[in-house]
């Protein structure tokens, strides 16, 4: 599982896409706005908080046997303009201390630390965010003393774990996305040589080995580690292939060209980041994955947004600073957006975060089980309502079943919203905040015709119930409703807005029972479902 987020910030982590340019960026506005001495406070707050032990027992717990640690340089070593003395390199305590930290927890819980340098000197790319790249300076491939920096740092690495067993591996460039012969291919996904990328990964390969012959070492391609053409063969006997996968289609062909590099030149390959979907999609992704016996590292573990293990919650003075930092909305007082700045550190705390289990069960359950398990436990004599976002966790098509299952732009050259509230769960079903009268907070919108829900839901003793469907409708949509697999009819008043629809008494044995929720046609809004036990039986539950 990957750690991104936490010693670099990409601006859509914070929910500030269409804003600042990366994290240095972020840094430049908040230091204008509240002042350095605060903007650094701020810094050291979520530098403390955002990983701690708890986060590493939680990944454990859950199933994850490794750890990839983005890394920004600047916590390591100064960059290249300020270093006092030319040519030389100043060591920072501050990365240092963090990454043994993180060691002695992975080790503690027998999990493999693999080292990624996230953010190389002078940035590796033309995607500013994801290395904290200046435009304005030249990259790290355009300039001698940041490689040499770059050659410098690994060094400095490698004399620090060399003896270090659970360190996994290290992971020396992540996604170069850089031109090195035609410029208008700016990620470099169409060079054919890809000659200095070669040339530097020899070097750092070669510094790296003076000093630890011992660790594997990763190397990532071109165009965000995909681009492989002219980096081999490999000249180290201890190296493995990394690639990344976002939003194109989960097919063997998907992944044919780094299983062929694989085969032909008899070397690992490790799919070291993807995410960023949803868990219809991850799961797919996984299960393509482990079908061809490929180790994979998830991107990231927690963030603002759903679509992850763990949510970071946002709170009503940092959504000011969000405004601001958009472009859509007035400049916040330094008070309040210091306030907002430190609630949004201590909430991306393991204990403070929302804890998104669905996501988890896709990674690893649904992986090798087709079978759905319960949301939230229904317990029908204990409370009879049943919310419609607490629907079962599984599969598409055996817990709910959905049309947009996923973003697939990069295959399909179209952009998918597979929930379009971007809210509460990370299955492809809209859930938007509720609209009704009374509610738990969120609804189920956008249920269409032939998608469905199901709901696993208990019963003490058996008995006779009907159901109330609380919904709104588009045009002539009506709530389908089967129980056990058998339909059941639905009564639904005339009238736009929220209404109850109503079915007929049916008889439920005791223990489980399965409930499907469906449109007829057009699109539902649900709220809720509701089991009355009819009066007849209602002294025996």
């Amino acid at each position: 599982m990957g750690l991104g987020g936490w010693m670099l910030q990409e601006p859509y982590m914070l929910g500030l896409s269409g804003g600042p340019a990366n994290q240095q960026d972020i840094r430049r506005r908040l230091e204008g706005l509240i002042g350095k001495e605060r903007t650094e406070r701020f810094y050291a707050s979520w530098l403390a908080h955002f990983v701690s032990k708890a986060d590493i027992d939680s990944l454990a717990s859950w199933g994850f046997n490794s750890v990839r640690l983005p890394m920004h340089y600047n916590l390591y070593t100064l960059p290249v303009a300020d270093e006092p003395v030319k040519g030389k390199n100043t060591w920072l305590k501050k990365g240092f201390t963090l990454t043994d930290s993180l060691l002695r927890w992975c080790a503690a819980n027998r999990m493999y630390l693999i080292l990624d340098l996230h953010a190389a000197p002078n940035g590796q790319g033309n995607d500013l965010p994801i290395s904290d790249r200046d435009s304005s300076t030249p990259s790290l491939w355009q300039s001698k003393a940041a490689q040499d920096k770059t050659v410098a740092l690994w060094e400095e690495l490698a004399k620090r774990y060399r003896g270090e067993r659970w360190i996994g591996a290290y992971d020396l460039l992540n996604e170069p996305n850089w031109t090195f012969t035609d410029p208008s291919d700016r990620h470099g996904c169409n060079d054919s040589t890809n000659a200095p990328l070669r040339a530097f990964y020899m070097r750092l390969t070669q510094a790296v080995r003076r000093i630890d012959k011992n660790h594997l070492i990763i190397l990532e391609g071109n165009c965000w580690g995909n681009n492989y053409r002219g980096v081999l063969p490999l000249w180290d006997n201890n190296t493995a292939l990394s690639f990344h996968k976002y939003w194109n289609d989960n097919t063997d062909g998907s992944i044919a060209g780094i299983v062929d590099l694989r085969k032909r030149h008899n070397v690992p390959i490790w799919m070291g980041e993807s995410g960023e979907n949803s868990n219809a999609w991850f799961r797919d992704a996984v299960a393509l994955l482990e079908r061809h016996n490929i180790g994979w590292a998830w991107w990231p573990h927690k963030k603002m947004g759903m679509n992850n293990p763990l949510e970071i919650p946002n709170n009503d003075n940092f959504r000011a600073l969000q405004s601001w930092m958009k472009g859509t909305g007035p400049k916040p007082a330094a008070d309040a957006a210091l306030a907002g700045l430190m609630q949004l550190a201590q909430d991306s705390r393991t204990g403070n975060a929302l804890f998104h289990p669905d996501v988890v069960d896709a990674l690893f359950r649904q992986v090798q089980s087709g079978a759905s398990l319960p949301y939230q436990e229904h317990r029908i004599s204990e409370q009879p309502l049943v919310w419609a976002v607490h629907f079962d966790m599984g599969r598409n098509g055996a817990a709910y079943f959905a049309r947009d299952s996923g973003n697939y732009w990069v295959s399909t050259g179209k952009r998918t919203d597979w929930n379009r509230g971007w809210t509460f769960r990370n299955d492809p079903v809209d859930i938007l905040p509720c609209t009704d009268s009374s509610g738990m907070g969120f609804q189920v919108a956008g249920l269409g015709a032939g998608e469905w829900l199901q709901y696993t839901v208990d019963l003490a003793q058996a008995g006779t119930y009907s159901l109330q469907v609380r919904v709104q409708r588009a045009g002539n949509a009506l709530p389908l409703l089967w129980i056990n697999g058998d339909a059941v009819p639905v009564q639904m008043p005339d009238g736009e807005g929220w209404n109850t629809a109503r079915s007929i008494a049916v008889p439920l044995p005791s223990g489980r029972s399965i409930v499907r929720l469906g449109s007829s046609s057009g699109a539902l809004t649900v709220n809720y479902m509701r089991f009355d036990a009819q009066p007849d039986d209602k002294g025996t539950h």
